[in-house]
């Protein structure tokens, strides 16, 4: 049946798009719950933050016209133009993000700040998403950024500003959206005092923040019906509204009222653009969560639901405004009729928890991005889905984050104060968006300069003028996000500079190869079975910190390998392409390299596999380097061996190991490789597991084969016996302080904040998940 169904899928097209049509369906469905809380509960907030101040003495049937009409054309021409027609394309293999645009940038011109990278990372498959580079290789605006390393660094500020103001989101959206909600049970009981209901507010925002453990993604997708619901709720009372109060006010879709909004309002008008522009707070949601969707699922979730569902909920709330002036400081609430408002009041309330969950969500990724660029000190990063991948959780973050919107909630107990902070986040990472943006339309998508100014113009246009006006309202609880943005980039700056005078300092004190192979491959020491994992942020050479060991341990493990834990500029690598393998020395020094690339959104886990997988992954390096003698110049006395892909997947290589999940007692049966006898080097079986062990242990054999090269025999023992000896995992526990001759500025940089940071964050060994017990730390001193 399954095969007569393939052919019949292959044979009808129609079919065959209608199954990709249902499951863009799934997925559009399964966006409420994710995307799209945030954007969709606007409506609690919009006219009362935009009536707000001076503009109460402006409160007339044409001004209300016109803000609608503001609101109608800003969320036509910011979310369903720039993002859902433009924004959407500019993809990184399928990922969004101001992280994505960032980093399709550093791949198709050289803006990457990255250290370790190498000309191998460019083979990786996720890295040649998108148009090939070549036509631009000659384009001098190109050559000009690539050339001034001052300007990448701006670039890398700016995207680094755009992810503290993200991170002001996560603060600020939980805040406005659950006091808003809550508010309403103010209009339904004058009795409840504003204290009652901040401090209502407050343990709804505990219990939120008390969830997150759990799983976003579980809890967004259950709540996926309440938003639907809530998304149906507003779209029938925005029509009731119209029909009710003032069906003229379909009139104010056209754009001549908002020149008569201006002419009658001012200077305040402009001011209330601030309040307008919370109607497309959230609209980045669209962009950020693209990777767990497609681009056609968000696209039909924002076309066939919310686009309509917002603006008739919109038009209604002005068509009932138009005709109840004094309503205005509870629009939304008031314009409920009274046999539904408490239905829609808890729907309300559930709706705004399920936005607040999504931005939460985005601000976790968006801090394991940071950290990915080297930008943000080390953090618990716990995995929260087995199905959905890139669902984390980051428990100091969370905590961090609830501390910090229960400080805004308490502080302002005013969504009209939050909602002045709120908007200018929101518009600024945006602004950002925007010049990131242009830049890929010239870089990736290869367009014209002339196409990319215009399109950067238009949309800074029209951002510029709702970001001044965020900008007026910096005293009414503006510079909330702009202090927090603050704080974020000092820990970010101080973190990012710290790590790099390090790796600096590793990079001009790398050992000489020559002083190595002068002492020959004994090292001048006792080398004793086993292998040692010298784990380094250098890609090439041998780190300052290898000459301690050698010089004050009286032995040394007899197989080494320098293992270098490194990000690269793609979302995620695949398994098959994770592990690059080299030599460092000639082959009787038994010394290796190992590269582990990870990128920008994976998670690195603890399956217990590592070692395993490190010495599969050597073993079918010898091998191949027997095939082919020429792959390796580890023979030449001055430099590294060339680094090789290692894939242990036996579907991709003939070279792979094969690998057998098979008690010890029964290494004796054969395994036989269908493809190749003399590469198929060695047999493995598992240990029974102990349970109070979750590392598996895999005993490798060689098996019989007159045919294979005796030093690559001897060579593969070695290694073996090394595994059986045991693994050692060796880091330099380091301190890093400035140089006496340093200027201030510096010390108080390195010696006071970066020094903060890596005493309360998380040591290196856990976040690389080394076993403690095999674990040697030899303190060394950075002056930087």
């Amino acid at each position: 049946m399954e095969a007569g169904t393939g052919i019949h899928r292959s044979s009808n097209p129609s079919q065959f798009s209608w199954l990709i049509l249902s499951r863009n369906l799934l997925l559009a469905y399964q966006s409420f719950g994710v995307v799209y809380g945030d954007l969709s509960t606007s409506p609690l907030y919009v006219y009362t933050n935009t009536f707000a101040g001076k503009m109460r003495k402006h409160q007339t049937e044409e001004v209300i016209f016109g803000a609608f009409s503001l609101i109608f054309w800003t969320f036509t021409l910011i979310p369903l133009i720039k993002y859902i027609c433009i924004l959407l394309s500019a993809d990184d293999n399928g990922e969004g993000g101001t992280f994505a645009l960032y980093s399709l940038l550093c791949r198709h011109a050289k803006f990457s700040l990255l250290p370790n990278q190498q000309a191998a990372d460019e083979e990786l498959s996720a890295y040649k998403y998108g148009p090939s580079t070549q036509a631009i290789a000659s384009s001098p605006l190109k050559r000009f950024l690539e050339k001034h390393r001052r300007l990448r660094t701006a670039l890398l500020v700016v995207v680094l500003f755009g992810a503290c103001m993200v991170i002001g989101d996560g603060v600020l959206t939980p805040a406005i959206s659950v006091l808003s909600a809550v508010s309403g049970l103010q209009v339904a009981d004058n009795k409840l005092t504003k204290g009652e209901l901040v401090l209502l507010a407050c343990v709804i925002l505990v219990g939120l923040f008390a969830l997150q453990h759990c799983g976003t993604h579980k809890v967004a997708f259950m709540f996926a019906p309440i938003v639907i619901i809530w998304l149906v709720s507003i779209l029938c009372i925005g029509l009731y509204n119209i029909i009710h109060w003032n069906p003229k006010i379909v009139h104010a879709l056209s754009p001549h009222y908002i020149i008569k909004f201006f002419s009658q309002t001012g200077k305040d008008g402009w001011i209330s653009l601030g309040g307008v522009l919370l109607s497309i707070t959230g609209t980045e949601a669209m962009f950020a969560d693209l990777g767990h969707f497609t681009a056609l699922s968000i696209r039909l979730a924002f076309a066939l639901a919310i686009y309509p569902c917002l603006v008739v909920q919109y038009m209604g709330q002005a068509a009932f405004l138009s005709k109840n002036l004094n309503s205005m400081s509870n629009s939304f609430y008031d314009s409920i009729p009274d046999r539904v408002f408490w239905p829609v009041c808890v729907i309300a309330t559930l709706a705004a928890i399920v936005g607040s969950q999504a931005v939460i969500t985005a601000t976790f990724s968006i801090v394991k991005q940071c950290h990915a660029l080297g930008c943000f000190p080390r953090v618990k990063v716990v995995h929260t889905s087995n199905h959905i991948y890139g669902q984390i959780y980051i428990p100091e973050i969370n905590w961090i984050l609830m501390v910090l919107t229960l400080a805004v909630t308490v502080g302002f107990r005013d969504t009209t104060f939050i909602g002045n902070a709120y908007g200018l986040a929101c518009m600024t990472v945006m602004f950002i968006t925007t010049f990131l943006m242009a830049l890929v339309i010239i870089f990736v998508w290869q367009k014209s300069v002339i196409l990319a100014a215009c399109f950067l113009l238009f949309f800074w246009f029209i951002e510029g003028v709702y970001l001044s006006a965020a900008l007026m309202k910096v005293p009414q609880g503006g510079w909330a996000p702009l202090v927090l943005s603050a704080i974020f980039m000092l820990i970010m700056y101080i973190w990012h500079y710290g790590t790099r005078k390090k790796y600096n300092f590793d990079l001009h004190n790398k050992v000489s190869l020559k002083w190595l192979l002068g002492l020959g491959p004994s090292l001048g020491i006792v080398r004793v079975p086993g292998i040692g994992l010298i784990y380094s942020e250098l890609a090439t050479g041998v780190p300052a910190i290898f000459s301690h060991f050698v010089t004050n341990l009286p032995a040394f493990h007899k197989v080494l390998v320098f293992v270098c834990v490194k990000s690269v500029p793609v979302p995620y690598v695949s398994p098959e392409e994770r592990f690059l393998i080299g030599r460092v020395c000639p082959r009787p020094y038994r010394m290796y390299r190992c590269i582990v690339r990870y990128g920008y959104k994976d998670i690195q886990r603890d399956d217990g596999n590592f070692e395993n997988k490190l010495i599969q992954s050597i073993a079918e390096f010898i091998q191949m380097e027997a095939v082919e003698p020429q792959f390796s110049s580890s023979e030449s006395p001055s430099l590294d061996g060339r680094m090789a892909v290692m894939s242990i997947n036996p579907v991709q290589s003939s070279l792979s190991l094969m690998v057998s999940e098979q008690e010890i007692l029964s290494i004796d049966e054969s395994i036989q490789s269908s493809r190749s006898l003399t590469l198929q080097s060695l047999r493995s079986a598992y240990d029974d597991e102990n349970p109070q062990i979750r590392r598996r242990h895999v005993r490798f054999q060689l098996p019989p084969n007159p045919g294979m090269d005796p030093s690559v025999r001897e060579e593969l023992m070695d290694l073996i016996q090394a595994k059986e000896a045991g693994v050692a995992y060796i880091m330099g526990h380091s301190y890093v302080k400035a140089r006496r001759t340093s200027s201030f500025l510096k010390k108080l940089a390195i010696d006071i904040g970066y020094s903060f940071l890596r005493k309360n964050c998380r040591g290196p060994a856990v976040a690389l998940n080394i076993p403690h017990i095999s674990l040697i730390e030899v303190g060394m001193i950075y002056y930087v």
